[in-house]
């Protein structure tokens, strides 16, 4: 963080979280856009730049604390969610944000993710998913699709990937939005909408890397192909899809199926008897992990918030139990509890 004091200006802009630290990423990255997003919206949320703390593991994504002027903490490899985890425990006050990549949170940080989603900690995890362990050369990552070719895979990788949004409301995540890295303004937004919300926020950007998985996203997010490959949902709004608007879902017994609007016709999206509508507040998870797990060819790629409810985070039913501990103890000190019940001297 800055020399500056901890007096804030009433109002906050991006500036006000840039640094004047030489950026390290090479030209071309969908970080620029996640850090241009995220300083946008830390402007929007306005909290104080002294109650925000960024926590990073290792990896490209992870250098983002430093061109961030907020408290930071670059710690080690896959344990970000970890450490971020303490400092929330530690400090309710602040507002704990853990930035890290699909390779630090899904492999060697997988463990630690799930447990502070299902946890409900109080924090926000931003995961830069670019399908490929990129700052240490281009090996397979958790999240590289079958077949990918990778400096671990020279062959084509043969290891079911996993789906981000999947794992997350399956840990009994109570907040998951999947955005592009060509969308700032959609992201911006989530962004925003994770940090208002009271629990674990999980936002995974689909993030290209230039060099060693270029174009990963290019069928998702390219200007001719996005329109008919994205899902944009919007809660109490219909799931309808397209350039001209003409694709929705509708339920199929227990699975999703894909239906022409307006009879085969070019239609408004309101016609077709079955047409499912966006519910990000539902508590049961089954039709938002459907939508999470959607794939190409089949079916768009979900974007948006998927999933916002809400339910008892851990850091506040800790301090409580603290809180009551306190108050119904007998002793004062450490000492005396340890002098307490059956002592004897030697």
């Amino acid at each position: 963080m800055s020399a500056e004091t901890n007096i804030e200006k009433d109002i906050l802009t991006k500036k006000d979280f840039q640094t004047d630290q030489m950026i390290r990423w090479c030209p071309g990255c969908g970080d620029y856009v996640i850090l241009s997003s995220m300083q946008k919206a830390f402007a929007q949320l306005g909290k104080p730049r002294h109650e925000i703390v960024c926590v990073s593991g290792i990896g490209c994504s992870s250098r983002l604390p430093y061109y961030m002027n907020t408290f930071g903490i670059h710690s080690i490899h896959g344990r970000a969610a970890a450490t971020a985890s303490g400092v929330k425990l530690s400090r309710p006050d602040l507002s704990v944000w853990v930035i890290t990549g699909d390779g630090d949170s899904m492999a060697i940080g997988g463990n630690h993710f799930i447990h502070a989603v299902r946890r409900n900690m109080d924090m926000n995890i931003i995961i830069f998913n670019n399908k490929i362990y990129g700052m240490t050369k281009g090996q397979t990552s958790p999240t590289t699709p079958m077949g990918q070719k990778t400096k671990t895979s020279p062959e084509g990788s043969f290891e079911n990937p996993f789906t981000i949004g999947e794992l997350t409301i399956g840990a009994q995540g109570t907040f998951f939005a999947r955005v592009p890295d060509n969308n700032p303004k959609l992201m911006e937004e989530a962004i925003v909408r994770a940090g208002k919300h009271k629990g674990t926020s999980v936002v995974e950007v689909l993030q290209n890397c230039v060099i060693f998985t270029d174009g990963i996203h290019e069928e998702i997010t390219g200007k001719d192909t996005k329109d008919d490959n994205q899902l944009y949902l919007e809660h109490g709004k219909p799931m309808i899809w397209g350039k001209e608007k003409r694709y929705g879902l509708k339920l199929n017994g227990m699975s999703l199926d894909k239906v022409a609007l307006g009879d085969g016709e070019e239609g408004n999206g309101q016609d077709h008897p079955d047409l499912l509508v966006h519910d990000a507040y539902n508590n049961q998870p089954e039709l938002q992990i459907a939508l999470a797990r959607m794939q190409l060819p089949d079916f768009p790629i979900a974007m948006g918030v998927l999933r916002e409810v809400e339910a008892p985070t851990f850091d506040d039913l800790l301090h409580s139990s603290i809180g009551r501990a306190r108050d119904n103890t007998k002793h004062q000190k450490v000492s005396d509890l340890f002098q307490s019940g059956n002592t004897w001297k030697i």
